[in-house]
């Protein structure tokens, strides 16, 4: 095998799976692959760096011997491939494990510090001899099964290296499974540290101890969503376990479950049973009981609600996994009261409450739309599986309202580790991203799948649920949190990551207009810290490619106009990742202002000095003859009631009204204004036999000035406004006075209102 610094076979110890297990639900080639993110130090404690990979392969129950071509290729820190190893092994019944050593060289230079990125790419086929060269025939078989190939990677460091500058951000507080068990560890290690120590323990510094500029009102809660009992094909004693189980044989059930989790530290565990097992039977037990097979998801759903009414504080969650691998996958139904299936036994009794159709994922999502169902795609592949219209991962608008959940990281389904350091786990983030690019709204998972005894305990890895502080963990707020996307993925359970875009928190959907700010908030109560952090971005509907936006954890953006979503990894100092849900952002085009106008220079106000102008209040202000103010009906106003009306008696009268008032020298204008009527009787056109004068007089009386005189010849038959510039008065204290003279024979009125004096 070509390239290889060294290159062991071993093949797995252990025998093979437990006789009538269920073949046909793991009947499925797997690949893992193991990267130490950090070297071991030298026995001396120098720092170095060579290490080794470990590469996984399996295929249970298959029935022909298989060859498995694998690559695998280090990309440097500018994604350029720096070295590569391949190689071909046969596979029949035992798993078999590769290891690489790495000695962190590129020749004889060794290589520069930097996170690195190791990717494995594996196919099996039937067994055939290899011709010619190992490399031609390895990079033809993958070109040959093109996205059918499975392929995982993971990063590594070399170098200590300076983390991200992270924004201040406390951790939240946490259930009281999880929060009872991390004291319980922390005193633990506090413990050996102590007794390991001549001096006093040193003191870690949290990342993120500050305070956060502004709490978030949530509580994590952290747990399993894909596990398995003896309601189906797990359950498996730890000390014969070694893989899945004869449906419905096994030692322990969902009750053995919860109660095993939560002594683990578990906040919520769900029980999901492979819907087409309840027969008893891996394949069609035409013999069955169909009353049988439903009570036993029923009472499943009754342990569940009596463990968690028993336990304040934990959740027991009892659902189903459906599907079947081979050319479906596996999703799981989080809430459904109801069994589904496609299986009937002898008597054509269907083996559920609902039927579905095998492998008919849209009907499902349908199905699953008008119930209120949640689903979380299982360890899902690129190719091959939730084929909807002909589409692997296809989109459906009911598929995208039922399926909250992307499950990113699974641990080795039939792990009999108790000590939270299983090795043997897949990463599953490029199906992932391909369901959001195709349209669904999910929010990444990190579960076991447990088929043996250690519910949750294989690994340190953890589905963590924001539910608002203050609401009681149970299954409607629970739900309710899942719904909204409130999720985040985690490899370790003393993390948290949260994503907040422009105020908003992760799994939001919402419009936005100019720029975004991405705020990425992180914290470890164990002392773990940043090594890198990523947002990524993508277009839901696109059906494109996921790419990196930035590798700092705030940013700000203005994003094109449409559709976008981002969500954030970050790699932790000692390997573990962290997966936030995402945010799906509609952007819209900012509306720009218009340019600025010149703006006027701001004019003085009018000031008016005339009071009572309008009459309304009566004689109030005004000097007048006796009878001159009225609302008298035999004369309408100009406007409201009351008006001055002067003479129309019909004989020789003289009437007068003024009011003085003192014009500010300073004023840069004085203008008199008031409305006019003239009604007469006098049928002449030549002669004025009765008059109007407006005056300006001092304040004694005297004569200043006769700015007009109306007469019988003025008659109308409605008001007009007259209009006179007393500038020349400014800085004196004058009356404007009206004085109304009558003949002795017919009469003329005179009706004045709505008089103004006004000042600029």
């Amino acid at each position: 095998m070509n390239h290889l610094n060294h290159l062991l076979l071993l093949l797995a110890m252990g025998g093979t799976a437990a006789s009538h297990a269920s073949e046909a639900d793991h009947r499925e080639f797997e690949a893992t692959l193991h990267v130490p993110y950090r070297a071991v130090p030298a026995p001396d404690g120098t720092q170095q760096e060579a290490r080794t990979f470990t590469l996984e392969f399996s295929y249970p129950h298959v029935q022909r011997p298989q060859s498995v071509f694998w690559l695998v290729e280090l990309e440097g820190p500018d994604g350029g491939t720096v070295q590569r190893w391949h190689g071909v092994e046969r596979l029949f019944k035992a798993p078999v494990q590769v290891l690489v050593d790495w000695s962190a060289q590129n020749g004889r230079a060794a290589m520069p510090e930097g996170v690195y990125r190791v990717r494995m790419r594996a196919v099996a086929q039937d067994g055939r001899a290899v011709k010619g060269s190992t490399e031609d025939a390895v990079l033809q078989a993958l070109a040959a099964e093109g996205e059918e190939a499975h392929e995982q990677e993971w990063e590594l460091a070399v170098g200590g290296g300076n983390g991200p500058a992270m924004p201040a951000f406390s951790a939240l507080p946490t259930g009281p499974a999880s929060a009872a068990r991390a004291r319980a560890e922390a005193r633990a290690a506090n413990s050996a540290d102590s007794a390991n120590s001549a001096g006093p323990a040193p003191q870690r510094l949290r990342q993120g101890a500050a305070a956060a500029t502004a709490s978030l009102p949530y509580t994590v809660y952290f747990g399993n969503l894909h596990s398995q009992t003896n309601h189906s094909d797990g359950g498996g004693a730890l000390a014969s376990c070694t893989g899945a189980q004869a449906p419905q044989s096994a030692a322990y059930g969902p009750t053995d479950a919860y109660a095993y989790a939560r002594n683990r530290g578990l906040d919520f565990l769900l029980a999901s049973e492979h819907n087409h097992m309840y027969d008893g039977s891996d394949a069609t037990n035409t013999s069955a009981d169909a009353a049988a097979a439903k009570a036993l998801y029923q009472s499943g759903l009754s342990m569940a609600g009596s463990y968690s009414s028993a336990n304040p504080g934990f959740l027991a969650l009892y659902g189903q996994e459906w599907g079947v691998i081979n050319n479906g996958g596996h999703l799981n139904i989080l809430n459904a009261g109801e069994l589904l299936g496609w299986e009937s036994n002898s008597n054509g009794q269907l083996l559920a409450d609902t039927p579905t159709a095998k492998g008919d994922y849209a009907a499902l999502y349908t199905l699953m739309r008008q119930r209120g169902w949640l689903g979380q795609f299982n360890h899902p592949a690129t190719s091959g599986q939730f084929a909807a219209g002909g589409v692997a991962l296809g989109y459906t608008a009911d598929g995208d309202q039922a399926m909250a959940l992307c499950e990113v990281l699974n641990t080795s389904a039939f792990s009999t580790n108790t000590t939270e350091t299983e090795t043997g786990r897949s990463n599953y983030e490029g199906a992932c991203r391909k369901a959001l690019e195709a349209g669904f709204h999910v929010a990444f998972s990190s579960n076991q799948d447990n088929h043996c005894a250690n519910w949750g305990a294989s690994y340190t890895n953890r589905t963590g649920v924001l539910i608002p502080s203050g609401t009681a963990l149970s299954n409607a707020s629970f739900m309710d949190a899942v719904r909204a996307r409130r999720v985040f993925a985690t490899m370790d359970k003393a993390s948290q990551l949260v994503l907040t875009a422009n105020g908003h928190i992760m799994g939001e959907r919402f419009s936005n207009s100019g720029t975004l700010q991405l705020q990425v908030n992180f914290a470890n109560s164990a002392g773990k810290t940043a090594s890198t952090v990523q947002i990524f971005e993508g277009v839901p509907g696109r059906n494109g490619t996921v790419t990196q936006l930035s590798s700092t954890a705030s940013t700000t953006i203005t994003p094109s106009n449409g559709e976008h979503f981002y969500y954030a990894k970050v790699t932790q100092d000692d390997g573990n990742i962290l997966w936030s849900a995402p945010v799906w952002v509609s952007q819209g085009a900012v509306v720009e202002p218009p340019p600025p106008q010149p703006q006027p220079q701001p004019q003085p106000q009018p000031q008016q000095l005339i009071l009572n102008g309008g009459f309304e209040s009566g004689a109030a202000s005004w000097t007048a003859s006796s009878g001159v103010v009225t609302n008298s009906a035999g004369q309408a106003a100009h406007g409201g009631s009351y008006k001055a009306w002067l003479n129309g008696y019909g004989a020789a009268h003289t009437d007068t009204l003024y009011q003085q008032v003192a014009i500010p020298a300073a004023a840069a204008s004085a203008t008199l204004s008031f409305w006019l009527k003239v009604a007469s009787d006098e049928s002449t056109t030549s002669t004025a036999y009765d008059t109007l004068k407006v005056q300006v007089r001092s304040s004694t009386g005297a004569v200043l000035a006769t700015l007009a005189t109306y007469s019988n010849l003025n008659k109308s038959s409605s008001y007009a406004q007259k209009s006179f510039s007393l500038d020349a008065w400014k800085g004196q204290t004058v009356r404007i006075h009206f004085e109304g003279i009558e003949g002795s024979t017919v009469q003329t009125s005179f009706l004045v209102d709505d008089v103004a004096l006004n000042i600029q």
